[in-house]
């Protein structure tokens, strides 16, 4: 909310150049911080569950960071 007053102050101003970036960039603002952050993005998350935190083969050259005191994670495999 603090960008987009921020942004819309923009569109007080005379110049006609500032006043629709201004315009626009509120908009951009209140829409990624309402429907993509608050709406899409935690939809997604529930629906795609634990594949969500998937790493790609590709990437394995990462280092693994843990929480301080938590156990490493082990796959154990069932039969």
């Amino acid at each position: 909310m603090v960008m987009v007053g921020a942004f819309s102050v923009f569109a007080l101003l005379p110049v006609i150049d500032l006043e629709e970036m201004g315009i626009g960039l509120a908009a951009a603002v209140l829409i990624d911080a309402t429907i993509i952050r608050a709406v899409l993005l935690p939809a997604t998350m529930k629906l795609v569950g634990d594949t969500n935190w998937y790493l790609p083969t590709w990437l394995q050259w990462l280092p693994r960071t843990e929480a301080e005191g938590q156990p490493p994670h082990i796959h154990v495999r069932t039969a």
